[in-house]
């Protein structure tokens, strides 16, 4: 069973104005902040005013016909960043002052933000449900930073905040109401029970890697008896078992989707409800992964969910389910006989089993990808606690960027707690996740999407040992189309040219990662800004200096180029907010817009690099 659904005067309870004011102020500063820095916006210096802080200039924004204007001090970063204070902004309309609100902030560049009449109150219903969220997780009872670098894996996990650090519109799961809200929003870490279901083989189709087999997950993930309990289900109805899978849903797909867009298939008993789970589980940031909170040790469970997210529905093809293990199991190799990456400890979660469902309907009536193909996929994912050893815990990545909700970010705190000093943790840091990122770029052209929701950090004395890549079958691309692979993983191959595929370091862990670090660790007074990038252009020189075989590619694909071409996510999302991604053409999801200096150009070797010790002060590296 899921738990009891709150009444309906509590969904709003942690809608007041005091937290709905800094939900919208905070918003607002991530605005003007993301469009400025992929020049959506562009303030202007203001040279009458004073900052008062130093580093940071006054700067004002002003709507087109100039009578709203926003003004705000800022500190003008790497990367056309701009860090932003959050206390210094303020609106003025027609003279007189107006409270920050993100819903007039949209509407008042709606023309610059590009969105077409038909998408806007879409993006508007987006914002609006993302300060719903962000007022929830600055109101409830969670765990401050400094209680987060010693809490357990999910609790660190439901205790993020920010969710997506780009995507402004980042929390909408439309679809979801209220009540849907507390039961399966991932800060709202209420467990639930997921549904269960028959499937017909004539319509369902079951694929897992080498080392498992359909009996046996099932056999793990649900028990003999409650195997038995579902057979018997169908046997009461006069069915046979051997004609059915056994396959998960959420229990939201089952009750708003699944029920009513399939309910021919369930009519005529080729879909057959069998039960909810015993186990428990709770939604991990992506929303529609689930963790087994009852037996911690299970495999994680991931199934379609068709709410409105970040430019896309949330579904899962049941066409890519049927590859999805076998890609993971040639990656998970290919790992495995890498010396370097062995050495490093670097690994992924492989997704090692899978299932989709086809709706015939659907697939007469619609020949180009679409979301309602892919409402009923379901896979599973190995659980990383086997993984550690004694004394490592887990932390996601995305806790590096972290700020609770009383302005305290947690990575100083983590860095200050490992005893090591800001040099010696951040190349312990680097080495464990850029590193073999960029020997998998090099060695084998192979790239992820390794945004801090997709990274898990095996953390020892607070410090990062290693590092777990997940959501792999996705999200991953092979730029080298000569690699001899079988049909049901070619489509790891992306064809991109040649000036662009750097851009899964610059624009994926630059831009979306390093971008953000960076700030948290220079507004804190850890490190300047020279320091940090000096970091990871030192980890960087270490490695090709380490791997002379790759000169040509070094020189190729040059990571100490002077710029780079900047691709932007808001951009993206708002050229199509309901379906962002055209999986067939990959290179049409990059809306490039001029390009970015390149914080590592200064660092260019010359020659040899000298990788410095981990013990080695932040001052000494300094010019």
């Amino acid at each position: 069973m899921t738990s009891m659904p709150p009444a309906p005067a509590h969904v709003v309870d942690h809608l007041t104005p005091k937290v709905w004011r800094k939900a919208n102020r905070l918003l607002v500063r991530k605005a003007l902040s993301e469009f400025a820095h992929e020049r959506i916006l562009e303030p202007q210096l203001d040279t009458q005013r004073s900052a008062r802080h130093e580093g940071h200039c006054c700067y004002t924004l002003a709507t087109p016909a100039g009578g709203t204007v926003y003004r705000f001090e800022a500190r003008l970063m790497a990367l056309h960043h701009w860090a932003i204070d959050a206390s210094s902004i303020d609106c003025v309309v027609g003279g007189e002052p107006r409270e920050l609100d993100a819903l007039h902030f949209m509407i008042d560049f709606k023309q610059a933000l590009g969105l077409r009449p038909e998408q806007l109150p879409i993006y508007l219903d987006e914002i609006c449900s993302t300060l719903y969220s962000s007022a929830y997780k600055h109101l409830k009872s969670a765990p401050d930073s400094r209680a987060l670098i010693d809490a357990d894996f999910q609790a660190v996990e439901t205790s993020m905040i920010e969710g997506h650090p780009a995507f402004v519109a980042n929390n909408g799961r439309l679809g979801f109401d209220g009540t849907d809200y507390r039961a399966y929003a991932p800060e709202a870490a209420a467990p639930f029970s997921i549904v269960w279901l028959a499937v017909h083989k004539d319509h369902a189709a079951f694929h897992c890697v080498p080392d498992l087999s359909y009996e046996q997950l099932l056999r793990e993930e649900l028990g003999e008896e409650t195997l038995s309990r579902f057979h018997a289900v169908l046997t009461a109805q006069g069915l046979a078992t051997d004609d059915y899978l056994v396959m998960p849903a959420h229990p939201w797909q089952w009750a708003n989707k699944l029920s009513v867009a399939f309910a021919p298939y369930v009519a005529q008993q080729r879909i057959v409800f069998l039960g909810t789970s015993a186990d428990r589980y709770l939604a991990q940031q992506s929303i529609r992964t689930m963790y087994n909170i009852s037996e911690p040790h299970k495999r994680y469970v991931k199934t379609s969910l068709s709410i409105l997210n970040m430019g896309f529905m949330r579904g899962l093809s049941p066409y890519y389910m049927s590859g999805t293990p076998a890609i993971n199991q040639w990656i998970k190799d290919l790992i495995d006989h890498d010396t370097e990456l062995r050495a490093n400890g670097f690994t992924i979660l492989r997704e090692v089993a899978s299932m989709g469902f086809r709706n015939h309907y659907y697939e007469a009536a619609i020949e180009a990808d679409s979301p309602y193909k892919k409402m009923f996929s379901a896979l599973w994912r190995e659980n990383p606690l086997p993984l550690l050893k004694p004394g490592e815990r887990l932390m996601t990545m995305a806790s590096l960027l972290h700020t609770d909700r009383d302005g305290q970010p947690l990575l100083p705190v983590l860095i200050e707690a490992s005893g090591l000093s800001p040099t010696a943790w951040l190349h312990r840091y680097l080495q464990t996740y850029l590193t073999p990122l960029i020997h998998c770029f090099y060695a084998h052209d192979l790239v992820f999407m390794p945004h801090g929701e997709n990274l898990i950090l095996v953390m020892d004395g607070h410090v990062p040992v290693r590092v777990i890549m997940k959501d792999i079958a996705e999200e991953t691309a092979l730029f080298n189309p000569d690699v001899e692979l079988p049909d049901n993983i070619r489509r790891l191959i992306m064809d991109f040219p040649d000036e662009l595929k750097t851009l899964a370091v610059f624009i994926d862990i630059f831009d979306g990662f390093f971008r953000y670090m960076n700030q948290i660790l220079v507004e804190h007074g850890v490190c300047t800004e020279h320091d940090f990038w000096r970091a990871v252009a030192d980890n960087i020189r270490a490695y090709q200096d380490e791997h002379p075989q790759y000169r040509d590619k070094f020189a190729r694909y040059d990571l100490f180029a002077p710029s780079f071409a900047q691709s932007c996510l808001n951009r993206l999302q708002m050229g199509n907010n309901t379906q962002m991604i055209n999986l067939a053409d990959p290179s049409a999801n990059l809306k490039i817009v001029g390009t970015m200096a390149n914080p590592l150009a200064p660092f260019a070797p010359s020659g040899p690099a000298t990788p410095r010790a981990a013990s080695q002060p932040l001052a000494e590296v300094a010019p």
